[in-house]
Parts: C-alpha cells; sequence; structure tokens
C-alpha cells in the first residue's frame, strides 16, 4: 500500500547527535545508537475511525525517533501496518450498515492525510493487514512446524505456557487485562487461558481467507509479528528488531505476546527495545471511544487549526507521561508559536547554534519536548529584543528536521 508523501527535510548539517536516551517499558533507560540500519516496527491503527489527538500523539513519538536516528547517521528501515480487518472493524461497519472494507479504505486515506498534515515522516513500509495474509499464514506455519500450534473448532491457538517465565504482570491480572483487550482466557478448551488465537475459523458472514487453516482470517497478535519479521528479518538479527513501539495500552497483551510468538516461531528475541507512548485525555478524563470523547485531527484540521499547533500542543507534553488535551493548552500554544514566528520573521536573531544543540541534546534525553520548546521560547523572546546575527533560517531549519515544526 502507497504511504503518505514525505515532506522534504531541511538541509542540516553540522551538529553531533549523541547516542539516543530512551525509557524502555522492560529495562528502563537505555542506550540506543545509530547502527547503519536502525530497524523500527510501530503499531498502526485499527481504521474504523480516524485518527484522534491518542494516535497523533504516538505517532509523533515515534517520528521524533525516526528524525533524529536520521540526523545522527542511521538508515532507518520503519515498518508501520494498518488492521483493516479485525472484530472492532467489523462491529462498526454492522452499526453503520456499511461495507467494512470501504469503511476500512476511507478511515485509512483519512489517517495517511491525517499524518501528512501532521508532518509526521511516511515508514519505509506502510502495510495493509488484508495484503499480508499468505505471510501471516507462512508465520503460523512456523508456530506449527515448532510444536505450539493446536486447534480448538477450526480456531488455532498460539500455546504459550513455556513463554510465561517473563510475564510483566501477576497471573490473575494478566487473564483479567487479556480478557479485556480482545482475549478468550475462559474458553474451556484451551490449554492455558492466556493462549491467543493466530487463526480464527470463519464465521457466517464475516469475510475470510482461504489458508492450509481452514477458511478464515489472523488474529491480532500474530500479525504484527508476521509483518515486521519479513519485512524486517535479515535471517541473522537476534533480536530481530531494534525497536518495537506503539502506545502503552499495548505493553500488554500485544507486545508481549508478539515477542513470545517470535521466540516460537523463530528461536530469536523479537525486539531488543521495547518504547510506548503515554495517553492522551481529554478535560480531565481519559480519552477512549467507550467514553464517546475522542477527539479527531481531521475535525480539528477542518475547523482551521493549523496543524502546526496541533503538533506542538502535542509536543508540550513528555510523550512517556499522561496528559490533558484541552481548550487552554490550544491558547497557550498558539500565543507561544506566535511568539516563535514573530523571532523568525526578523533579520537578525540570538546566536542558533547553542539553541540547536541544546534541542538536540534534550530530545537525547528521552524526547525531552517540553524542555525543548521551553529553550526554543526563552531563545525567541530574547531574539526579539536582543538579535545581533542572521541565523533564523537555521532555526527554521533546525526545529523543521528535528521537531517537525515548519514556521
Amino acid at each position: 500500500m502507497n504511504s503518505w508523501p514525505r515532506n522534504s527535510l531541511p538541509i542540516f548539517t553540522g551538529f553531533k547527535f549523541p547516542a539516543l536516551n530512551l525509557f524502555d517499558s522492560n529495562k528502563g533507560l537505555v542506550t540506543i545508537s545509530a547502527p547503519s540500519e536502525f530497524r523500527m516496527y510501530v503499531c498502526g491503527i485499527t481504521p474504523y475511525d480516524a485518527t484522534h489527538l491518542g494516535h497523533a500523539a504516538t505517532y509523533l513519538a515515534f517520528d521524533l525517533i525516526n528524525r533524529y536516528q536520521i540526523f545522527a547517521g542511521a538508515k532507518v528501515n520503519f515498518i508501520e501496518n494498518v488492521t483493516d480487518i479485525d472484530d472492532p472493524l467489523l462491529e462498526r461497519a454492522r452499526r453503520d450498515n456499511s461495507s467494512w472494507r470501504n469503511l476500512a479504505d476511507t478511515q485509512t486515506e483519512l489517517f495517511k492525510s491525517d499524518m501528512s498534515a501532521l508532518r509526521i515522516l511516511p515508514p519505509t513500509n506502510l502495510v495493509k493487514v488484508t495484503e499480508s495474509i499468505p505471510v501471516i499464514e507462512g508465520f503460523i506455519k512456523r508456530l506449527d512446524k515448532n510444536g505450539y500450534l493446536y486447534q480448538i473448532s477450526g480456531d488455532h491457538y498460539f500455546s504459550v505456557e513455556k513463554f510465561l517465565s517473563g510475564l510483566p504482570i501477576p497471573a490473575d491480572d494478566a487473564i483479567r487485562i487479556f480478557a479485556e483487550r480482545g482475549g478468550d482466557p475462559n474458553r474451556k478448551e484451551k490449554r492455558h487461558p492466556l493462549d491467543p488465537l493466530v487463526w480464527s475459523a470463519n464465521t457466517a458472514g464475516e469475510p475470510g481467507w482461504e489458508s492450509s487453516f481452514g477458511y478464515g482470517r489472523p488474529g491480532w497478535h500474530v500479525e504484527c509479528t508476521a509483518i515486521a519479521c519479513h519485512y524486517l528479518d535479515k535471517d541473522s538479527n537476534d533480536p530481530i528488531l531494534h525497536l518495537q513501539g506503539g502506545g502503552s495500552d499495548l505493553i500488554f497483551p500485544h507486545h508481549f505476546m508478539s515477542a513470545q510468538i517470535v521466540k516460537a516461531a523463530y528461536g530469536r528475541e523479537f525486539a531488543k527495545y521495547f518504547i510506548h507512548a503515554a495517553m492522551i485525555g481529554f478535560d480531565g478524563e481519559k480519552m477512549s471511544k467507550s467514553k464517546g470523547n475522542l477527539v479527531f485531527v481531521s475535525k480539528l484540521l477542518s475547523a482551521g487549526t493549523d496543524p502546526m499547533l496541533i503538533r506542538w500542543a502535542l509536543l508540550q507534553g513528555h510523550y512517556q507521561q499522561d496528559r490533558e488535551w484541552n481548550e487552554d493548552l490550544l491558547q497557550e500554544s498558539k500565543m507561544q508559536i506566535e511568539t516563535v514566528r514573530k523571532s523568525l520573521a526578523r533579520s537578525e536573531v540570538c546566536d542558533a547554534e547553542n539553541l540547536i544543540n541544546g534541542i538536540i541534546n534534550d530530545l537525547a534525553n528521552n524526547l525531552d519536548t517540553p524542555s525543548a520548546l521551553k529553550r526554543l521560547i526563552s531563545w525567541s523572546e530574547q531574539s526579539i529584543n536582543s538579535g545581533s546575527v542572521n541565523q533564523s533560517g537555521l532555526v527554521s531549519r533546525g526545529i523543521d528536521s528535528l521537531l517537525g515544526l515548519a514556521l
């Protein structure tokens, strides 16, 4: 599938990039170098709703990592999927009496438009699950060959029990969360409550595909692993990826299960680092589909909101801290952007090299964008009052390259 257009990165050279420090959900603070090829996989949307601000905040975080590694000298091989067949999508299509495929396609196109407006660099490959069925089937065959697949009434499960020593939470909590997030721990015939479904037998009226496991469709956890390994495995990598990313709601069960499934299929680790972005709230409540309080990027854009204002407002909070979206944040961000734009319109500003080096160091410090923006505002205020060098162009290129802010 075609991704969205890639905005040209400004010519921006002459600065040193220290190794990137990020907080890994399993290991704590880790130092990530910029190898010749940096392999990154980020879980994409299930397109039954357009991009809400929680999505935007997550993909913005990994866009910053992508940009940083590019300017640090790495070739970033970045894969992102689109889960364009899943229970929630089918449920929404039935509710709206619409075609599931049309719903998935229209929402995917809207997502790509939103990402382009927010200046999120596109992945190397944006991959639909429905275009990857043979790849996923081949991956499931590996599980079968290695003895980790079993069948219940045409449904095929991954036997996870051998891989539960690293379970990040107590078993009872894991079973509860597994049930809340699409699992079926109470199915009596299962070998273990946490065994995830990897191939679902067809239910009348639902879409399906022919496979060696019968007519049906793949399960959630195996989709990402199969796609990631297909595009990023070099046959000898261990771990296969450098970085697996997504929202914090994916830590368990999705990313945990993905890692165990890869161990079973390949005998290797899936990812060296697991990085997660926090949640966005709205007016004091968690933003969620069930509460009906989602704020959609496309609706903000249709109302005339500057996409750079949305991006700035999201950068005001740290990507790994749950935070609020409200009108006050938007208005504050608007005033801050006006200050920066006023300084960049001047022919003489304060020294820019110290500013750029400071922003680079802020990003290297676990993507500390709140500090980077404060640094930029302080520089802008000083430049408006006492500029002495012609370096506003350098700042424009720097914040566009590093922060994705085209001001």
